[in-house]
């Protein structure tokens, strides 16, 4: 595989997501997916979008390094957060009508934990936060949107490396924490416990 990185061990990404799959593989990283089986509770109540995020991470890291106690181990879980409530995915597409029409017009933050697992070393957690200010295009286009089906597994109901661009007017932060995975904290992460290094090192 062709990149610029290459691991110097065997790396698990606890996530069946295809977007951070698609992510860490583009880097030339090698690795396995094994989603996690942990159970996925809602937000405690009054806790903060980002340690909700950071539990649920480090609850599916747990999960998997149990399974695969001699790999690497890296698992994510990003929320969008307004208003400090935690909006989930939407159940059907009049819930994600619901969520993107609180979202328009206004300022939200995706916040993506992440837990590491490295054998002979204590786990490893960190969060990475972005500020998303959205369009109000109006209810029809919202409904549209809602209509075409990608909301249905996305967190706040959006998708902002697909058709759901167009709602986004401003990203303060890292792009790809939205997506789903903050790559260059990952990386950051990773080279400085020599997980991977890059190809001519």
């Amino acid at each position: 595989m062709s990149g610029t990185f290459r691991e110097t061990t065997d790396i698990v990404l606890a996530s069946g997501s295809p977007r951070r799959r698609e992510m860490l593989a583009g880097l030339g990283i090698r690795f396995r997916v094994e989603p996690s089986l942990a159970e996925e509770p809602a937000p405690l109540p009054g806790e903060e979008p980002e340690d909700y995020a950071l539990r649920m991470a480090g609850m599916k890291a747990a999960e998997v390094a149990a399974r695969f106690p001699q790999s690497v181990v890296l698992a994510a879980d990003t929320v969008v957060a307004i208003d400090h409530h935690v909006l989930g995915k939407p159940v059907d597409a009049a819930d994600a009508l619901r969520m993107l029409s609180l979202l328009a017009g206004r300022t939200h933050l995706v916040v993506t934990g992440c837990a590491l697992y490295v054998p002979g070393r204590e786990p490893h957690h960190f969060a990475a936060h972005t500020d998303v200010t959205m369009l109000d295009p109006g209810p029809e286009a919202l409904a549209a949107y809602a209509a075409t089906g990608e909301p249905d597994d996305k967190a706040g109901a959006y998708a902002i490396q697909g058709q759901g661009a167009f709602l986004v007017r401003h990203v303060e932060g890292s792009y790809t924490n939205v997506v789903g995975l903050p790559l260059a904290r990952v990386l950051e992460v990773l080279l400085s416990w020599g997980v991977v290094v890059p190809k001519d090192g």
